[in-house]
This record gives structure tokens, sequence and C-alpha cells, in this order.
């Protein structure tokens, strides 16, 4: 018998990689709603058709991308914060020495990540603005949960250590934490400079963490 499956699965795979990239290449460039399945078929130099038969449809190429930013992204942001030193199915990793630093690190893993893939938030903004649920917005969702969750963790650990205030509102930090990455991210996106983000994400951290740090005096100190 010489029938071999393996290589074909492989080609498979790696044009699925292709059409993901193109995918979001693409949307770096223009509205994520107005690229076509022609257009990623030119972008990695096969025919419509055969865009079809790797992917089901559009959506399907865009929950793939999706999935592809959900596991990229985290893992580098579980990296910034150092949370994912524990082997698979071991015990909880342990905490970072500063989590405020962590909460840095992450922040700029962050900025980094949408310097070097642009498109990335801006199928995300999207989707978002879509009034009906679909697949998409859904894993959209998931990344967000997962982001949040991450967040979280570190903020309580700022907060047991005591470098924020008992009684500090960590569900509104962390919105806060994501809304601005995504102040940047607009910014960047109306100027045209996306690199940017790099010079000015300090900055922004260091008052985000001001804020905190504020609070803290504010509540050891107590109101005059």
């Amino acid at each position: 018998m010489s029938v071999v499956t393996k290589p074909s699965k492989q080609s498979t795979d790696v044009r699925q990689a292709g059409l993901v990239e193109a995918a979001l290449r693409l949307a770096a460039q223009r509205s994520p709603a107005d690229i076509t399945t022609t257009d990623l078929a030119h972008a990695v130099g096969i025919t419509q058709g055969a865009v079809f038969r790797h992917f089901s449809s559009k959506e399907a190429i865009w929950l793939a991308a999706l999935a592809w930013v959900t596991d990229t992204l985290m893992r580098r942001l579980n990296t910034a914060a150092a949370l994912d030193a524990a082997p698979t199915g071991g015990p909880e990793p342990a905490a970072p020495p500063d989590a405020l630093a962590a909460l840095q690190a992450v922040f700029m893993a962050h900025v980094d990540f949408v310097v070097e893939h642009p498109g990335v938030p801006r199928v995300i903004f999207q989707e978002l603005q879509q009034p009906q649920d679909t697949p998409v917005k859904a894993s959209v969702r998931q990344l967000m949960q997962q982001y949040r969750t991450l967040l979280m963790r570190l903020l309580t650990q700022a907060q047991l250590k005591k470098l924020i205030a008992p009684d500090a509102d960590l569900t509104g930090a962390s919105v806060l934490f994501i809304g601005s990455i995504q102040g940047l991210v607009m910014q960047s996106l109306m100027s045209g400079d996306v690199a940017a983000m790099r010079q000015q994400a300090p900055a922004v951290y260091a008052l985000f963490q001001r804020g905190l740090q504020a609070t803290a005096t504010h509540s050891t100190q107590g109101t005059p």
C-alpha cells in the first residue's frame, strides 16, 4: 500500500495557517468586513475554490483567526506575568514577587502584540459592533474572559500584598486596565502610527498604577 495521508494533513494545516495570517494582515489595511475570500485566495496564491477546501466559510476563517489570537496572546500575557511556570497538571504557579510589576509586564506585552499584529484589534472592534450574536463574537468574549481572569488574579495578589487598598474595586481596575490599552489602540489607528503605542504605553501604565497606589495611600491615611 502506498497511500499516505499524513502529508496531506500537514499541507492543509499549513494552508489554514497561511489563510489566517493573511486575514489578520489584510485586516490591518482595511475593514475586516470588506475582506473577501477572493482577497484571501490572492494573498496566499491559491484559487477561491481552494480556500473552501480548507475552510467551510469565511466565518470559519475568522473563528480560526480568533483561536490563534487567543492562544498566542494569552500565552504571551501569562509568560509576562510569570504565571505559566508550573508544569501541566502541576501545582498552582508561585505568585510573582511584585504583582504590580507583573501587571506592567502584561500591559507592555499586550501593546507589543498589537504593534506586531495591528489587524487583531480591528477584527475585535468590528465584531463587537455587530448587533447580533455570532460564533466569532462569542470567541471574542471567551478571550476577554480569560484576560479578565488573569488581571483579577494579579490584582488580587497586589491587594493581598497591600500594594493597593483592601477595599479597592478590582473589577473596575481590570476594566480601566483593558480600557487604557484600547484607548492607545484607537489613538494609534486614528494617527496611522501603531508603533507609537510602545512610546506612549509606559506613561499610560504609570498613570494607572499611580491611581491604584493613590487609593492605597488614601485608605491607609484616612480621610482628613
